[in-house]
Protein backbone atom coordinates (compact mmCIF):
# COMPACT_ATOMS: atom_id res chain seq x y z
CA UNK A 1 0.00 0.00 0.00
CA UNK A 2 1.05 3.59 -1.20
CA UNK A 3 2.18 5.90 2.23
CA UNK A 4 -0.83 8.83 1.59
CA UNK A 5 2.02 11.20 1.43
CA UNK A 6 2.98 9.39 -1.72
CA UNK A 7 0.01 10.44 -3.27
CA UNK A 8 -0.43 13.78 -5.18
CA UNK A 9 -3.70 15.35 -6.14
CA UNK A 10 -4.88 16.33 -9.63
CA UNK A 11 -3.78 19.90 -8.54
CA UNK A 12 -0.76 19.04 -7.18
CA UNK A 13 0.18 16.45 -10.58
CA UNK A 14 -0.94 20.33 -12.72
CA UNK A 15 1.69 22.56 -10.74
CA UNK A 16 4.26 20.11 -11.20
CA UNK A 17 4.02 19.91 -14.38
CA UNK A 18 3.86 23.74 -15.17
CA UNK A 19 7.07 23.66 -13.02
CA UNK A 20 9.25 21.40 -15.56
CA UNK A 21 7.66 23.72 -18.42
CA UNK A 22 8.78 27.08 -16.55
CA UNK A 23 12.15 25.24 -15.83
CA UNK A 24 12.67 23.89 -19.02
CA UNK A 25 11.83 27.78 -20.47
CA UNK A 26 14.54 29.02 -17.93
CA UNK A 27 17.33 26.55 -18.20
CA UNK A 28 16.84 24.48 -21.34
CA UNK A 29 15.31 20.99 -21.84
CA UNK A 30 14.39 18.66 -19.47
CA UNK A 31 16.78 15.46 -18.69
CA UNK A 32 13.55 13.68 -19.50
CA UNK A 33 12.84 15.83 -23.39
CA UNK A 34 16.71 15.41 -24.14
CA UNK A 35 16.48 11.72 -23.64
CA UNK A 36 13.61 11.61 -25.69
CA UNK A 37 14.86 13.62 -28.33
CA UNK A 38 17.83 10.90 -28.17
CA UNK A 39 15.26 8.14 -28.93
CA UNK A 40 13.56 10.24 -32.14
CA UNK A 41 17.09 9.96 -33.26
CA UNK A 42 16.83 6.33 -34.07
CA UNK A 43 14.30 7.02 -36.68
CA UNK A 44 17.20 8.35 -38.65
CA UNK A 45 19.63 6.36 -37.50
CA UNK A 46 18.54 3.12 -36.33
CA UNK A 47 20.83 1.65 -33.76
CA UNK A 48 21.57 -1.77 -35.65
CA UNK A 49 22.61 0.43 -38.42
CA UNK A 50 26.24 0.67 -36.16
CA UNK A 51 26.47 -2.79 -37.74
CA UNK A 52 26.73 -2.07 -40.94
CA UNK A 53 30.98 -2.18 -42.32
CA UNK A 54 32.04 -2.07 -46.30
CA UNK A 55 35.47 -0.54 -47.21
CA UNK A 56 34.30 2.69 -49.98
CA UNK A 57 35.26 2.38 -53.46
CA UNK A 58 37.34 5.45 -52.52
CA UNK A 59 39.41 4.16 -49.86
CA UNK A 60 43.24 4.69 -49.90
CA UNK A 61 45.59 2.51 -50.12
CA UNK A 62 46.64 1.59 -46.26
CA UNK A 63 50.11 2.36 -47.44
CA UNK A 64 50.20 5.45 -48.88
CA UNK A 65 47.67 6.69 -46.34
CA UNK A 66 50.62 5.85 -43.35
CA UNK A 67 52.99 7.61 -45.90
CA UNK A 68 50.95 10.68 -45.90
CA UNK A 69 51.22 10.65 -42.29
CA UNK A 70 54.51 9.88 -41.60
CA UNK A 71 55.21 13.41 -42.93
CA UNK A 72 56.83 15.33 -40.25
CA UNK A 73 58.23 12.72 -37.94
CA UNK A 74 62.14 11.72 -37.65
CA UNK A 75 62.51 9.39 -40.63
CA UNK A 76 65.37 7.66 -39.02
CA UNK A 77 62.64 5.97 -36.52
CA UNK A 78 60.08 5.35 -38.54
CA UNK A 79 61.63 1.57 -38.90
CA UNK A 80 60.61 1.36 -35.85
CA UNK A 81 57.48 2.27 -36.28
CA UNK A 82 56.45 -0.42 -39.07
CA UNK A 83 58.17 -2.80 -37.63
CA UNK A 84 55.73 -2.42 -34.24
CA UNK A 85 53.03 -2.23 -36.76
CA UNK A 86 54.19 -5.73 -38.40
CA UNK A 87 53.62 -7.81 -35.53
CA UNK A 88 50.51 -8.36 -35.62
CA UNK A 89 46.79 -6.66 -36.58
CA UNK A 90 46.57 -4.69 -33.19
CA UNK A 91 49.82 -3.91 -33.41
CA UNK A 92 48.91 -2.19 -36.99
CA UNK A 93 45.84 -0.94 -35.87
CA UNK A 94 47.21 1.19 -33.23
CA UNK A 95 49.44 2.72 -35.69
CA UNK A 96 46.53 3.15 -38.11
CA UNK A 97 44.31 5.74 -36.55
CA UNK A 98 44.60 7.82 -39.58
CA UNK A 99 43.17 5.11 -41.88
CA UNK A 100 40.27 4.23 -39.12
CA UNK A 101 39.42 8.14 -39.28
CA UNK A 102 38.55 7.86 -42.58
CA UNK A 103 36.98 4.95 -42.54
CA UNK A 104 34.74 6.36 -39.76
CA UNK A 105 34.05 9.63 -41.28
CA UNK A 106 32.04 6.93 -43.46
CA UNK A 107 29.65 5.25 -41.02
CA UNK A 108 26.40 6.29 -39.49
CA UNK A 109 26.43 8.98 -37.02
CA UNK A 110 23.70 10.78 -34.81
CA UNK A 111 25.16 13.96 -35.13
CA UNK A 112 25.78 14.28 -31.41
CA UNK A 113 29.24 15.42 -30.54
CA UNK A 114 32.22 15.07 -27.11
CA UNK A 115 35.31 15.58 -26.85
CA UNK A 116 36.44 12.67 -28.61
CA UNK A 117 39.78 10.89 -27.56
CA UNK A 118 40.56 9.96 -31.21
CA UNK A 119 42.40 7.09 -30.72
CA UNK A 120 40.45 4.95 -28.33
CA UNK A 121 41.76 1.99 -27.97
CA UNK A 122 42.32 -0.65 -24.72
CA UNK A 123 45.76 0.34 -24.24
CA UNK A 124 45.22 3.80 -24.43
CA UNK A 125 43.20 3.33 -20.89
CA UNK A 126 45.27 2.53 -17.71
CA UNK A 127 45.71 4.11 -14.70
CA UNK A 128 48.11 7.31 -13.20
CA UNK A 129 48.47 9.22 -9.86
CA UNK A 130 45.74 12.27 -9.23
CA UNK A 131 47.30 15.64 -7.62
CA UNK A 132 45.95 13.96 -4.66
CA UNK A 133 48.04 11.21 -5.07
CA UNK A 134 45.31 8.44 -5.53
CA UNK A 135 45.71 6.34 -8.45
CA UNK A 136 42.50 6.77 -10.70
CA UNK A 137 41.62 4.55 -13.98
CA UNK A 138 41.16 6.86 -17.27
CA UNK A 139 42.11 7.54 -20.63
CA UNK A 140 45.91 8.12 -20.81
CA UNK A 141 46.62 9.33 -24.62
CA UNK A 142 45.25 12.36 -26.38
CA UNK A 143 47.62 13.00 -29.29
CA UNK A 144 44.00 12.72 -31.91
CA UNK A 145 41.47 14.48 -29.41
CA UNK A 146 39.41 16.47 -31.37
CA UNK A 147 35.79 17.21 -30.82
CA UNK A 148 33.28 14.46 -32.93
CA UNK A 149 30.59 12.47 -32.78
CA UNK A 150 30.70 10.06 -29.70
CA UNK A 151 30.20 6.28 -32.03
CA UNK A 152 33.85 6.98 -33.31
CA UNK A 153 35.62 6.17 -29.88
CA UNK A 154 32.90 3.62 -29.07
CA UNK A 155 33.35 1.81 -32.74
CA UNK A 156 37.65 2.47 -32.24
CA UNK A 157 37.12 0.68 -28.81
CA UNK A 158 35.29 -2.43 -29.99
CA UNK A 159 37.60 -3.16 -32.42
CA UNK A 160 40.38 -3.04 -30.69
CA UNK A 161 38.72 -5.31 -28.24
CA UNK A 162 38.15 -7.83 -30.79
CA UNK A 163 42.26 -7.66 -32.16
CA UNK A 164 43.59 -7.61 -28.62
CA UNK A 165 41.08 -10.58 -28.05
CA UNK A 166 42.93 -12.31 -31.11
CA UNK A 167 46.12 -12.03 -29.76
CA UNK A 168 45.17 -13.60 -26.71
CA UNK A 169 43.84 -16.58 -28.34
CA UNK A 170 40.14 -15.81 -28.27
CA UNK A 171 37.28 -16.87 -30.55
CA UNK A 172 35.28 -14.58 -32.91
CA UNK A 173 32.14 -15.29 -30.45
CA UNK A 174 34.22 -14.84 -27.24
CA UNK A 175 35.31 -11.50 -28.64
CA UNK A 176 31.83 -10.37 -29.64
CA UNK A 177 30.70 -11.03 -26.46
CA UNK A 178 33.30 -9.09 -24.39
CA UNK A 179 32.75 -6.13 -26.91
CA UNK A 180 28.87 -6.32 -25.78
CA UNK A 181 30.15 -6.17 -22.46
CA UNK A 182 31.91 -3.33 -23.01
CA UNK A 183 29.27 -1.65 -25.05
CA UNK A 184 26.59 -2.27 -22.62
CA UNK A 185 28.98 -0.59 -19.56
CA UNK A 186 28.78 2.17 -21.23
CA UNK A 187 25.30 2.32 -22.30
CA UNK A 188 23.93 1.67 -18.55
CA UNK A 189 26.61 4.18 -17.35
CA UNK A 190 26.12 6.66 -19.30
CA UNK A 191 22.13 7.05 -18.39
CA UNK A 192 23.54 7.28 -14.66
CA UNK A 193 25.27 10.40 -15.73
CA UNK A 194 22.42 11.87 -17.62
CA UNK A 195 19.87 11.81 -14.41
CA UNK A 196 23.30 13.55 -12.32
CA UNK A 197 23.82 16.87 -11.83
CA UNK A 198 26.36 18.19 -14.48
CA UNK A 199 28.32 19.07 -11.58
CA UNK A 200 28.16 15.96 -9.92
CA UNK A 201 29.17 14.45 -13.46
CA UNK A 202 32.24 16.15 -13.96
CA UNK A 203 33.65 15.56 -10.29
CA UNK A 204 33.15 12.10 -11.00
CA UNK A 205 36.11 9.66 -10.84
CA UNK A 206 37.01 5.92 -11.03
CA UNK A 207 39.92 4.29 -8.63
CA UNK A 208 41.51 2.06 -9.72
CA UNK A 209 41.22 -0.23 -6.96
CA UNK A 210 37.69 -1.04 -8.65
CA UNK A 211 39.62 -3.82 -10.27
CA UNK A 212 40.35 -4.98 -7.20
CA UNK A 213 37.06 -4.65 -5.14
CA UNK A 214 34.83 -6.21 -8.33
CA UNK A 215 37.56 -8.87 -9.10
CA UNK A 216 35.34 -12.24 -9.92
CA UNK A 217 37.72 -14.73 -7.70
CA UNK A 218 40.72 -15.13 -5.55
CA UNK A 219 43.21 -15.21 -7.78
CA UNK A 220 42.02 -12.29 -10.26
CA UNK A 221 42.03 -10.20 -6.89
CA UNK A 222 45.75 -10.79 -6.45
CA UNK A 223 46.79 -10.24 -9.98
CA UNK A 224 44.95 -6.45 -9.79
CA UNK A 225 46.72 -6.07 -6.92
CA UNK A 226 50.25 -6.90 -7.85
CA UNK A 227 49.46 -4.80 -11.25
CA UNK A 228 48.42 -1.91 -8.60
CA UNK A 229 51.71 -2.12 -6.30
CA UNK A 230 53.46 -1.94 -9.95
CA UNK A 231 51.96 1.46 -10.19
CA UNK A 232 52.24 2.94 -7.17
CA UNK A 233 55.91 2.43 -7.79
CA UNK A 234 55.94 4.09 -10.98
CA UNK A 235 57.00 7.40 -9.55
CA UNK A 236 60.45 9.85 -9.78
CA UNK A 237 61.85 8.50 -6.78
CA UNK A 238 61.47 4.82 -7.69
CA UNK A 239 62.47 5.17 -11.47
CA UNK A 240 65.40 7.41 -10.80
CA UNK A 241 68.27 4.88 -9.62
CA UNK A 242 66.81 2.66 -12.30
CA UNK A 243 67.25 4.89 -15.15
CA UNK A 244 70.03 7.06 -14.33
CA UNK A 245 73.94 6.69 -13.54
CA UNK A 246 77.05 8.62 -12.54
CA UNK A 247 78.92 9.72 -15.19
CA UNK A 248 81.91 11.91 -14.99
CA UNK A 249 80.48 13.13 -12.14
CA UNK A 250 77.19 14.05 -13.69
CA UNK A 251 74.43 12.19 -12.84
CA UNK A 252 72.64 11.18 -16.47
CA UNK A 253 69.53 9.33 -18.15
CA UNK A 254 71.42 6.02 -19.03
CA UNK A 255 70.91 5.51 -23.18
CA UNK A 256 69.46 1.95 -24.00
CA UNK A 257 69.46 2.32 -27.89
CA UNK A 258 67.34 2.53 -29.85
CA UNK A 259 64.48 3.60 -27.84
CA UNK A 260 66.71 6.15 -25.60
CA UNK A 261 69.75 8.05 -26.86
CA UNK A 262 71.28 11.10 -26.22
CA UNK A 263 71.44 13.20 -29.20
CA UNK A 264 74.62 13.36 -31.13
CA UNK A 265 74.78 17.29 -31.22
CA UNK A 266 73.80 17.01 -27.28
CA UNK A 267 74.67 20.79 -26.85
CA UNK A 268 72.89 22.53 -29.38
CA UNK A 269 69.91 20.06 -28.41
CA UNK A 270 70.00 21.09 -24.88
CA UNK A 271 70.24 24.83 -25.86
CA UNK A 272 67.29 24.14 -27.49
CA UNK A 273 65.29 22.23 -25.15
CA UNK A 274 66.03 25.01 -22.53
CA UNK A 275 64.55 27.62 -24.60
CA UNK A 276 60.85 25.52 -25.57
CA UNK A 277 61.22 24.47 -21.50
CA UNK A 278 60.83 28.64 -20.69
CA UNK A 279 58.09 29.08 -22.81
CA UNK A 280 56.34 26.01 -21.82
CA UNK A 281 56.70 27.53 -17.82
CA UNK A 282 53.92 30.32 -18.64
CA UNK A 283 51.38 28.12 -19.89
CA UNK A 284 51.43 26.52 -16.18
CA UNK A 285 49.38 28.57 -13.60
CA UNK A 286 51.39 30.65 -11.25
CA UNK A 287 51.19 28.15 -8.21
CA UNK A 288 52.63 25.19 -10.38
CA UNK A 289 55.39 27.47 -11.96
CA UNK A 290 56.46 27.53 -8.08
CA UNK A 291 57.27 24.71 -7.48
CA UNK A 292 58.71 23.95 -11.17
CA UNK A 293 61.21 26.56 -10.39
CA UNK A 294 62.82 24.57 -7.27
CA UNK A 295 63.88 22.11 -10.11
CA UNK A 296 67.29 22.86 -12.40
CA UNK A 297 67.33 20.86 -15.33
CA UNK A 298 69.94 18.13 -15.26
CA UNK A 299 70.06 15.62 -18.23
CA UNK A 300 67.98 15.20 -21.74
CA UNK A 301 67.49 11.97 -24.00
CA UNK A 302 65.26 11.40 -26.47
CA UNK A 303 62.55 8.95 -26.41
CA UNK A 304 60.50 6.29 -28.63
CA UNK A 305 56.91 5.59 -27.31
CA UNK A 306 53.96 3.73 -28.26
CA UNK A 307 53.42 2.58 -32.11
CA UNK A 308 51.41 5.26 -33.68
CA UNK A 309 53.67 8.24 -31.91
CA UNK A 310 57.05 6.46 -33.12
CA UNK A 311 58.99 9.24 -34.99
CA UNK A 312 57.57 12.28 -33.10
CA UNK A 313 60.39 14.13 -31.62
CA UNK A 314 59.83 13.19 -28.07
CA UNK A 315 62.30 13.31 -25.19
CA UNK A 316 62.66 13.19 -21.33
CA UNK A 317 64.13 15.69 -18.53
CA UNK A 318 65.74 14.95 -15.96
CA UNK A 319 65.46 17.82 -12.92
CA UNK A 320 66.91 17.75 -9.78
CA UNK A 321 65.76 19.77 -6.67
CA UNK A 322 68.36 18.14 -4.23
CA UNK A 323 70.56 14.91 -4.19
CA UNK A 324 67.83 12.48 -3.63
CA UNK A 325 65.13 14.83 -5.12
CA UNK A 326 64.44 14.32 -9.13
CA UNK A 327 61.76 15.00 -11.52
CA UNK A 328 60.89 13.26 -15.00
CA UNK A 329 59.06 15.27 -17.60
CA UNK A 330 58.65 13.61 -21.15
CA UNK A 331 57.79 16.35 -23.84
CA UNK A 332 56.56 14.98 -26.77
CA UNK A 333 55.64 16.55 -30.45
CA UNK A 334 52.23 17.27 -30.95
CA UNK A 335 51.11 16.91 -34.94
CA UNK A 336 46.88 17.64 -35.99
CA UNK A 337 44.80 14.88 -35.24
CA UNK A 338 43.56 12.64 -37.45
CA UNK A 339 40.12 13.26 -36.87
CA UNK A 340 40.52 16.90 -38.72
CA UNK A 341 39.83 16.43 -42.40
CA UNK A 342 36.70 14.55 -41.25
CA UNK A 343 35.52 17.29 -38.13
CA UNK A 344 35.58 20.77 -37.13
CA UNK A 345 39.11 22.17 -37.68
CA UNK A 346 40.92 22.96 -34.06
CA UNK A 347 40.44 26.36 -32.42
CA UNK A 348 43.92 25.91 -30.83
CA UNK A 349 46.49 27.37 -33.42
CA UNK A 350 49.11 25.02 -31.41
CA UNK A 351 48.74 21.49 -31.66
CA UNK A 352 50.04 21.21 -28.13
CA UNK A 353 47.43 23.59 -25.96
CA UNK A 354 45.14 21.33 -28.37
CA UNK A 355 46.35 17.74 -26.57
CA UNK A 356 46.28 19.67 -23.13
CA UNK A 357 43.06 21.17 -23.25
CA UNK A 358 41.36 17.45 -24.29
CA UNK A 359 42.86 15.85 -21.86
CA UNK A 360 41.78 18.19 -18.95
CA UNK A 361 37.96 18.08 -20.32
CA UNK A 362 38.18 14.43 -20.67
CA UNK A 363 40.70 13.15 -17.62
CA UNK A 364 39.00 13.46 -14.03
CA UNK A 365 42.56 14.28 -12.66
CA UNK A 366 45.39 15.26 -14.90
CA UNK A 367 49.03 16.13 -14.34
CA UNK A 368 50.08 19.14 -12.74
CA UNK A 369 52.73 19.62 -15.19
CA UNK A 370 50.47 19.72 -17.93
CA UNK A 371 50.98 22.28 -20.32
CA UNK A 372 52.55 22.98 -24.15
CA UNK A 373 55.15 25.06 -26.12
CA UNK A 374 56.34 25.40 -29.81
CA UNK A 375 59.95 25.01 -30.62
CA UNK A 376 62.08 27.88 -33.19
CA UNK A 377 60.89 25.64 -36.19
CA UNK A 378 57.48 25.78 -35.29
CA UNK A 379 56.94 22.52 -34.19
CA UNK A 380 54.97 22.06 -31.56
CA UNK A 381 54.87 20.12 -28.30
CA UNK A 382 53.08 19.09 -24.79
CA UNK A 383 54.88 18.62 -21.21
CA UNK A 384 53.97 15.89 -18.86
CA UNK A 385 55.53 13.92 -16.34
CA UNK A 386 56.99 10.57 -17.21
CA UNK A 387 55.01 7.72 -15.77
CA UNK A 388 53.85 9.27 -12.36
CA UNK A 389 51.90 6.30 -10.97
CA UNK A 390 51.17 5.22 -14.12
CA UNK A 391 49.52 1.96 -14.64
CA UNK A 392 49.83 -0.71 -17.51
CA UNK A 393 47.65 -3.95 -18.04
CA UNK A 394 49.16 -6.40 -19.58
CA UNK A 395 46.22 -7.55 -21.72
CA UNK A 396 47.85 -10.70 -22.67
CA UNK A 397 48.78 -12.26 -19.24
CA UNK A 398 45.93 -11.63 -17.27
CA UNK A 399 42.56 -14.25 -17.16
CA UNK A 400 39.41 -13.98 -19.30
CA UNK A 401 37.53 -13.14 -16.45
CA UNK A 402 40.23 -9.97 -15.20
CA UNK A 403 40.09 -8.85 -19.31
CA UNK A 404 36.09 -9.22 -19.17
CA UNK A 405 36.62 -6.52 -16.04
CA UNK A 406 38.91 -4.57 -17.57
CA UNK A 407 36.83 -3.78 -20.91
CA UNK A 408 33.74 -3.31 -19.02
CA UNK A 409 35.44 -0.01 -16.90
CA UNK A 410 36.62 1.15 -19.98
CA UNK A 411 33.09 0.85 -21.52
CA UNK A 412 32.04 2.93 -18.03
CA UNK A 413 35.45 5.09 -18.27
CA UNK A 414 34.25 6.10 -21.67
CA UNK A 415 31.12 7.14 -21.00
CA UNK A 416 32.50 9.18 -18.19
CA UNK A 417 34.74 11.48 -20.16
CA UNK A 418 31.60 11.71 -23.23
CA UNK A 419 29.11 12.70 -20.28
CA UNK A 420 31.78 15.59 -19.20
CA UNK A 421 31.46 17.04 -22.97
CA UNK A 422 28.47 16.01 -24.60
CA UNK A 423 24.65 15.70 -23.87
CA UNK A 424 24.53 12.75 -21.71
CA UNK A 425 20.97 12.38 -21.73
CA UNK A 426 20.59 12.14 -25.63
CA UNK A 427 23.50 9.81 -26.29
CA UNK A 428 21.93 8.01 -23.01
CA UNK A 429 18.32 7.93 -24.95
CA UNK A 430 19.64 7.03 -28.14
CA UNK A 431 21.33 3.93 -27.09
CA UNK A 432 18.33 3.31 -24.35
CA UNK A 433 17.93 0.49 -22.06
CA UNK A 434 18.13 -2.67 -24.58
CA UNK A 435 21.20 -4.33 -25.77
CA UNK A 436 20.63 -3.64 -29.46
CA UNK A 437 23.02 -0.79 -29.84
CA UNK A 438 25.31 -3.55 -27.81
CA UNK A 439 24.80 -5.89 -30.65
CA UNK A 440 25.25 -3.93 -33.72
CA UNK A 441 28.74 -2.24 -32.40
CA UNK A 442 29.80 -5.90 -31.57
CA UNK A 443 28.95 -7.19 -35.40
CA UNK A 444 30.79 -3.75 -36.56
CA UNK A 445 33.72 -4.65 -34.65
CA UNK A 446 34.25 -8.05 -35.98
CA UNK A 447 34.20 -6.94 -39.44
CA UNK A 448 36.20 -4.10 -38.91
CA UNK A 449 38.67 -6.14 -37.00
CA UNK A 450 38.55 -8.24 -40.50
CA UNK A 451 39.43 -5.34 -42.58
CA UNK A 452 42.26 -4.57 -40.36
CA UNK A 453 43.75 -8.06 -40.88
CA UNK A 454 43.67 -7.43 -44.57
CA UNK A 455 45.56 -4.27 -44.09
CA UNK A 456 47.77 -6.01 -41.85
CA UNK A 457 48.50 -8.20 -44.79
CA UNK A 458 49.06 -4.55 -47.10
CA UNK A 459 51.85 -4.27 -44.91
CA UNK A 460 53.95 -6.73 -44.44
CA UNK A 461 53.76 -7.34 -47.90
CA UNK A 462 55.02 -3.53 -48.68
CA UNK A 463 57.65 -4.19 -46.20
CA UNK A 464 58.74 -7.78 -47.75
CA UNK A 465 59.00 -6.04 -51.33
CA UNK A 466 61.14 -3.22 -49.75
CA UNK A 467 58.09 -0.57 -50.24
CA UNK A 468 58.75 0.30 -46.37
CA UNK A 469 61.44 -0.55 -44.01
CA UNK A 470 61.02 -2.00 -41.02
CA UNK A 471 63.47 -2.78 -38.19
CA UNK A 472 63.47 -2.81 -34.09
CA UNK A 473 66.94 -1.12 -34.64
CA UNK A 474 67.43 1.19 -37.36
CA UNK A 475 71.26 1.46 -37.48
CA UNK A 476 70.90 -2.01 -38.89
Amino acid sequence: MKNTNDIKTESERKRDAANDRGASSLVGPTVKQRMAAGRALREKVPRASHAKWKPTPNRPDPIELLKESDRGRLPELLPIRYARMRRSPFGFFRGAAALMAFDLARTPVTGIRVQACGDCHVLNFGGFGSPERRLVFDINDFDETLPAPWEWDLKRLAASIVLAGGDRGESSRQCSDTVRQMVASYRKHMRVYARMRAIDAWYSHIDAEILVYDAKTARDKKRWEEIEQEARLQTAEHIFPRITDLEKGRIRIIDKLPLMYHPRNYGKASRHVRDMFHRYRLTLPEERRVILDRYQIVDIARKVVGVGSVGTRCAVMLMMAGKNDPLFLQFKEAHASVLQPYTAKSRYLNQGERVVTGQRMLQSASDVFLGWTRDDEGHDYYFRQLRDMKMSVPLERITKTCWQEYVEVCGWVLARGHARTGDAAQIGGYAGKKDTLDRAIAKFAIRYAGQTERDHEVLVKAIKSGRLRASEDPNV
